[in-house]
This record gives structure tokens, C-alpha cells and sequence, in this order.
């Protein structure tokens, strides 16, 4: 059975709730088979050395793993397997800690930053506000290298506060570890709690999601995926952060950090799903979440005009991993390391992929088309598609249309 959404009683369309009978239909029994060999061949290809994607939909779940774990390590990847999510730890962590703040009435989405963190101090900086450093929209750089500069994560902090912006605020979309590392010092303000222990406790521990937190600095553990052979560190990644910047903060950051298995993100998507349609009934014990608050934080943006970013989450688009068959409304996003969460509010279904594609070096290409081919084949067995074909190569479909 489905792990905890009940049945979808609404459908989403122009954030108005619709009648019953105007659900997209999903197919009873879903035929799995091409996904599976779609991620075989993946694997067999070289995108990664093992994957486990998984999806839920109201009646039931389907997780599903390939290859394995690593390099001398033939064990192959389970539902139970924590992958290093890299930056879904933006979505999953921060931008549901900063749901959870805005609901509250802790933080104000359209306050300036300095608000929360008078510490960041500079030319412009007083018009940055929340949501422009949701929408990667705030004129901060994309990113410095905050450990070759910083001894720990108090300097780290300081150094990203100290960033100077390179846009005027609001006037271009620039993808930004170093926004989400400021935003995850508002969270911390307002709460006056770090983000591990912060999100143990409002989020994963009342979701029973057993299997994700931030790892640290700790010792190898066999179910989790390594990553790669750090040069800098010298020796292969495994049970620490992979990202470096979040490596010289502990491992404890609000743009990478976490660590999940797919079963847990499967219970956090329904979760949100349901905070989406307002707790349509739903029997999961959890935070709740007021469902015009989810509503903005999946609404796009459009900062700057014509962007696609909602707040802290993408939006699907032709050029993002997000399906072409998605329904409107629906959100995701991706990790450097191999991952990936897409959520469809008319469907209500989850869609999950964590490989470590950066296993044993972040130089693999071969990775390109697989989040959105396993998309596209999810919500074809749903009965979202019709004449789905694979290419040769095993990592793209085509002829994939919307019925």
C-alpha cells in the first residue's frame, strides 16, 4: 500500500479545488517493466554505478534498485540506501523550515534578509529580501570557495555574509549556494536552533523518516552510497557530505548536507502533497502547514520577469529534469550528486531518483536525460503517456506523448 497519502480528493488547477470525477485517471496496475530496463541500461551505460528511483501515487508505491552501491562495493542499492542529496537538501530542509517560518509568522517573505541576519552588510543589500534569495533572484554570486577561505563554519557564515552582490537585486536569476546558505542563517535566527537539530525535530522525527538527517563528520557506514574520490580530502567520500563548502561547515548547511533513502523521500512528498490540498483528510501524524502557505512556495515567482523558479523550488520546464507530462503546479528539484524529487499535486504522485553519478568523479556526462526519462516512464505506466519508446543508448525516450 501507499505509504500514508489517502486517496487524492481534490485536483489542482489554478489553485482551485475541483470535483472527484475530474481527477487525472492513473492506471490500477501500473506496468513497471520498461522503467526498469530504462534504469538498467542507465546503469549498464555508465550514469551511475547503481540508482534506486521510486514513486507513489494514491493507491500504492513502487521503489526499484539497480546496479551497485560502488567501486568494490557490490551490494545493490535498496530502498534503505542513503544517498547524499546534495542540494534537494535546499527543498527538503530549508525551504520546508522557511515554509514552516513564514506560516508561523516568523519570518515575513518580502522582508529584507538583514532582517533576520544584521550581519549582512554592503551595497544593495538592504533591498535584498526573502524572496528574491528563494527565487535565486537576490544578485549574490552562485558560489566562492568558502573552504579554501574559512577555517570552520562561524567563519564560513561570516564570509557569505560578507559576499558583495553582483546584480542589482531582482534583476537576475543566478542559481546561488551562497543564498540558501544566508537564508539558512535566517532559520537558524528565528528559531534559535541549528538546522540539524531544528529539522530532527519539527520535520523528520514526526514523519518517522528514520533514515534522513545531516551525517557529518562520521565513519563509513555500509548502507550509505559513497560518492567521490576527493582530491582535497584524499581518500573516496562516503557517510560525509560530498559538497565541500557544507563539509567546512560541519557538514551541517541549508544547500547540501542531507542524507535520505528513498522510502523516506517518498513519505516526505506525500506529506507535502497533502499540506497542498490542506490535509485532505490525510491520517499522518506530522506538521501541518496552511494550505495557502504551500500554494505560495509552489507558485512561480516570475523574479525576474519570465523565470520559472517558484520559492526554493523549480518549476517544470523544457530545459529542467522535471517531466514534460508533469501537470501544472507540480515542483521539484535536482543534487549535484545524482538526485532528484519531482511532486505532482493533480496526480498526487511522487517521483524520486538518487544515484551517486559522481561516483568515483563528479566527471561523469553520462548522467544527462536520466531524471526525466525516469519522469516520463513513472507517469507513463500511470497512464500519463502513450507510445513511449526507448533509443539505443538507454538514457533518453522518444515519442512520448500527453494524452
Amino acid at each position: 500500500m501507499r505509504l500514508g497519502l489517502p486517496a487524492l480528493t481534490f485536483l489542482l488547477a489554478a489553485c482551485a479545488h475541483r470535483p472527484v470525477s475530474d481527477l487525472v485517471p492513473l492506471a490500477e496496475h501500473p506496468d513497471w517493466s520498461a522503467l526498469h530496463h530504462f534504469v538498467d541500461s542507465a546503469v549498464t551505460a555508465g550514469a551511475a554505478p547503481g540508482m534506486v528511483v521510486a514513486a507513489s501515487w494514491p493507491g500504492g508505491h513502487h521503489i526499484y534498485g539497480a546496479g551497485h552501491l560502488g567501486d568494490g562495493i557490490p551490494d545493490r542499492p535498496t530502498r534503505h540506501t542513503q544517498y547524499d542529496l546534495a542540494s534537494l537538501t535546499k527543498v527538503i530542509g530549508l525551504t520546508t523550515a522557511l515554509m514552516f517560518a513564514v506560516d508561523e509568522g516568523r519570518i515575513n517573505l518580502d522582508a529584507p534578509i538583514q532582517t533576520y541576519v544584521p550581519a549582512f552588510r554592503g551595497p544593495d543589500k538592504d533591498r535584498v529580501t526573502v524572496r528574491a534569495l528563494l527565487a535565486h533572484a537576490s544578485g549574490l554570486p552562485a558560489w566562492r570557495p568558502l573552504y579554501h577561505e574559512a577555517a570552520d563554519r562561524t567563519a564560513v557564515l561570516a564570509l557569505v555574509d560578507a559576499t558583495p552582490l553582483d546584480a542589482p537585486p531582482g534583476r537576475r536569476f543566478t542559481y546561488s549556494d551562497l543564498g540558501a546558505i544566508l537564508l539558512g542563517q535566517a532559520v537558524e535566527s528565528v528559531y534559535g536552533e541549528r538546522l540539524d537539530s531544528l529539522l530532527a525535530r519539527r520535520l523528520f522525527r514526526p514523519l518517522g523518516m528514520k533514515h534522513t538527517g545531516y551525517l557529518r563528520m562520521v565513519a563509513d557506514v555500509p548502507t550509505v552510497a559513497p560518492t567521490e574520490l576527493d582530491p582535497y580530502r584524499a581518500r573516496m567520500i562516503r557517510a560525509q557530505v560530498h559538497d565541500e563548502n557544507a563539509w567546512r561547515m560541519d557538514g551541517v548547511s541549508a544547500h547540501a548536507g542531507l542524507f535520505s533513502t528513498a522510502e523516506d523521500l517518498l513519505v516526505f512528498g506525500e506529506w507535502w502533497l497533502d499540506q497542498r490540498v490542506g490535509g485532505s483528510g490525510g491520517q499522518r501524524i506530522g506538521p501541518t502547514v496552511r494550505e495557502e502557505t504551500v500554494a505560495e512556495f509552489a507558485r512561480r515567482q516570475d523574479l525576474p520577469p519570465g523565470s520559472a523558479p517558484a520559492l526554493g523550488w523549480e518549476t517544470p520546464t523544457r530545459e529542467n529534469t522535471g517531466s514534460a507530462l508533469l501537470s501544472p503546479g507540480s515542483v521539484g528539484h535536482t543534487g549535484f550528486t545524482g538526485t532528484s524529487l519531482w511532486l505532482d499535486p493533480v496526480r498526487g504522485v511522487v517521483i524520486v531518483v538518487l544515484a551517486n553519478r559522481v561516483h568515483p568523479t563528479r566527471a561523469n556526462e553520462r548522467f544527462a536525460g536520466v531524471r526525466r526519462g525516469v519522469g516520463d516512464l513513472v507517469l507513463a505506466a500511470l497512464g500519463g503517456c502513450e507510445n513511449a519508446a526507448l533509443v539505443a543508448d538507454g538514457t533518453e525516450l522518444t515519442a512520448c506523448r500527453s494524452r
